[in-house]
């Protein structure tokens, strides 16, 4: 399984943060060495964590502001890991709200993946924690059936802008706006 089957895999798997779980809607692939997008183009301190066991979680703040989890896919020679763009709340919907603020629509407390981060109570706390145990911070079981999905070029991503490796149910709410980045 390469990154981008296991992208849409995660579409429809709950991910469960600190008392608060999220359905996972969006997300976007990054492959790695192989991908100048990616975190671990260039092998970092910050980017040694993809270069690991799969299925951890990598955690890292973004422009200083907010946090974004990826789950780790491997292999370890790879480093391919998955972001998690948006999810929608199915447990600890009153935790998720007071986390992101009473005026944020339910529809928007997981969208976008600073959001989806807080929604859940993840910080860099939670990096390198295994998703597929018990821990307060997990990966739930596949879905039963596979959701409709939809593809299109990643968010934000200045290199390799073009690749159509974000993934997203299609239809869903939940899913963030596509916006290309200016340096692209």
């Amino acid at each position: 399984m390469d990154v981008t089957d296991h992208a849409r895999a995660l579409l429809g798997r709950v991910l469960h943060g600190h008392a608060v779980a999220a359905r996972i809607t969006e997300v976007e692939a990054y492959g790695g060495v192989n991908d100048p997008a990616s975190h671990a183009f260039t092998r970092t301190p910050r980017s040694e964590i993809m270069f690991g066991e799969p299925w951890r979680l990598y955690v890292y703040r973004s422009y200083g502001m907010h946090f974004c989890a990826n789950i780790v896919t491997g292999p370890t020679e790879t480093a391919s890991a998955v972001l998690i763009r948006a999810g929608e709340i199915v447990d600890g919907i009153e935790l998720a709200r007071a986390r992101r603020g009473d005026r944020v629509k339910d529809v928007a407390l997981a969208r976008g993946p600073g959001n989806l981060a807080r929604a859940l109570g993840l910080s860099l706390d939670d990096l390198g924690t295994e998703l597929l145990g018990s821990n307060a911070v997990h990966l739930g079981d596949e879905p039963p059936s596979a959701p409709a999905i939809s593809e299109g070029p990643r968010v934000g991503v200045s290199k390799a802008a073009g690749v159509p490796w974000r993934f997203w149910i299609t239809g869903d709410p939940t899913v963030s706006v596509y916006r290309r980045s200016p340096r692209a």
